[in-house]
């Protein structure tokens, strides 16, 4: 079995059948609190993965020429626009449309900041996508993560609804289902992904799981005792809906403001009881036919 739904696993290539001995899980942490929204790692991805363009759109959303994660934008990075008064907290980051100085004495600032994200498939623990995919096409890998084999997909799109957090698309023209694979064919050769490798400023961190959550524990208490309260781990938590993800951020604000679902959960946790219901019933119509014709014989 791939995707046990019981409780918290820190090792799902384990519960995927890989034995003793595999690498430990790899993952993402990314701090949105240092991103500058330069795109280099929506590039890179594109450049390595061969992804196709997906146009050049505006949206009317800022500088957001993506909108979001789909077959052709694997990595995204989200610019969200905030009004703005308080206090200026430096977060050791560039500050970006900085806002203005009031005239009083309090410090307090008047105008717009920016909050960057790059968003990315969260490989999360129990992958749903994992549930639904009829042909194995969706696969965990010995890292932890998940991968679809394009060659296999035979474009149903059970996957696309799955995903608690909106992930995979269906290319168009293609009919496939497409994804971040965490740049398995890299990390398998001891390479970063290569969306970490072209960060500027180490907004996306790669590595094993177990050491990115203690990276990000500590750079969280950091920013509190700089006074950012807001500041939150999103994804970090082992014991959340999902099982916690392979790929976590550090957020400055709520998740909703970042286009993230609050409390994402497995949306196949009820197929288990789900089919016992299903069996028991089907052996209820089955005994009630069978003693239909026994009855009149």
């Amino acid at each position: 079995m791939g995707n046990r739904l019981s409780g918290p696993l820190d090792d799902p290539a384990q519960d995927a059948g890989y034995p003793g001995g595999h690498p430990p899980r790899m993952g993402f942490f990314t701090d949105t609190s240092v991103c500058i929204g330069c795109k280099a790692c929506e590039v890179a991805c594109k450049e390595w993965n061969s992804v196709p363009e997906d146009g050049i759109d505006l949206l009317g959303l800022s500088y957001d020429n993506t909108g979001e994660l789909s077959a052709n934008t694997w990595r995204h990075v989200a610019f969200v626009e905030q009004k703005v008064s308080a206090p200026a907290v430096d977060i050791g980051m560039p500050t970006i449309g900085a806002p203005k100085q009031t005239d009083d004495q309090s410090g307090d600032r008047d105008g717009v900041r920016w909050l960057m994200s790059s968003d990315v498939c969260k490989h999360c623990t129990h992958a749903a996508c994992l549930d639904v995919c009829p042909t194995g096409s969706l696969f965990r890998t010995e890292f932890g993560t998940v991968v679809v084999q394009d060659d296999i997909c035979n474009g149903c799109g059970y996957c696309v609804p799955a995903c608690p957090y909106g992930v995979i698309g269906k290319r168009e023209g293609d009919g496939r289902a497409w994804k971040c694979t965490l740049c398995y064919d890299r990390i398998g050769d001891g390479l970063q992904p290569a969306c970490a490798t072209a960060c500027p400023t180490e907004s996306i961190q790669y590595g094993p799981l177990d050491e990115l959550r203690e990276r990000a524990d500590r750079r969280l208490e950091e920013l509190h005792e700089k006074g950012v309260e807001q500041a939150r781990l999103y994804g970090r938590d082992p014991d959340d809906g999902v099982g916690g993800d392979g790929a976590f951020f550090l957020l400055l604000d709520e998740p909703e403001v970042y286009g993230l679902p609050p409390d994402p959960v497995v949306t196949t946790r009820d197929l288990p009881a789900m089919w016992k219901r299903a069996a028991v019933a089907a052996a209820s119509v089955a005994a009630g036919v069978a003693w239909a014709f026994l009855g009149r014989s």
